[in-house]
């Protein structure tokens, strides 16, 4: 298993596609934090992360699918899985190591970003940032990351063209992010399955832990989540 994890993450470092993902996320929170006049932390007044949060988000509804579309649709491309399944792992194995190697690109892609922090923080006059409340959205950020990456890497095993992966990638990350909450705003459903539904989608949770507070039905909600699309990833690869 850890070799597989080993081999995705050469491979991924190996090419210039995998820098250039992950040096535009950077680019793009940076421009957005520091530098564009709408949404720039430094005009807020006060120390706070909580623009970063909340674009975040959306940048990785790109990186997630853009790191992981090439994990299963590259080795049906060409022919490698054939040797995977010579190979004495089982297909469990095979599914773990692929995403233990895919999240691990996207925890690097996400550490830097802890300089944003760091760099209020020394340009604040007063208390400075709510540590709690940035450690706890850190937390839902790397559980976000993680449901993201683990609903890439089903739809890379999907189909042997990594474009196809990708979109289709991008598109379940937003639909599960935003289409519970989007549903739960139809009039007719106010008052009654509204909170339901919007308990449903993964912005529910990622928001109710990003307020500082870690709570156990948030952790088992994307730890189901995660789960789930790994154990669906496996019957796939099985069945392939």
């Amino acid at each position: 298993m850890w070799s597989i994890c080993k081999k995705e993450f050469r491979q991924f470092f190996g090419s210039l596609t995998g820098l250039v993902a992950i040096v535009v996320f950077l680019l793009l929170n940076g421009l957005f934090l520091f530098v564009f006049p709408d949404s720039s932390i430094l005009d807020y007044g006060y120390a706070s992360l909580d623009k970063f949060f909340e674009l975040a988000p959306w940048i990785l509804l790109f990186l997630v699918p853009a790191v992981t579309m090439r994990s299963w649709s590259d080795e049906f491309k060409t022919g490698t899985f054939e040797i995977l399944k010579t190979r004495p792992v089982t297909p469990a194995q095979l599914v773990t190591g692929k995403y233990l190697g895919a999240f691990s690109i996207i925890v690097i892609a996400l550490l830097p970003t802890l300089i944003y922090g760091i760099s209020v923080q020394a340009l604040a006059v007063d208390k400075g940032i709510d540590v709690g409340g940035t450690i706890g959205s850190y937390i839902g950020l790397f559980l976000l990351a993680a449901v993201f990456t683990a609903i890439g890497t089903w739809c890379s095993s999907l189909s042997a063209n990594s474009v196809v992966a990708f979109l289709v990638s991008a598109f379940m990350c937003f639909l599960l992010y935003t289409g519970f909450d989007a549903v739960s705003k139809i009039p007719v459903l106010q008052g009654r399955a509204d909170y339901l539904l919007e308990m449903l989608g993964i912005d529910f949770h990622y928001k109710s832990i990003s307020r500082g507070v870690v709570d156990s039905r948030d952790i088992v909600y994307f730890g189901s989540i995660i789960l789930f699309f790994l154990f669906i990833t496996n019957r796939k690869i099985a069945v392939r």
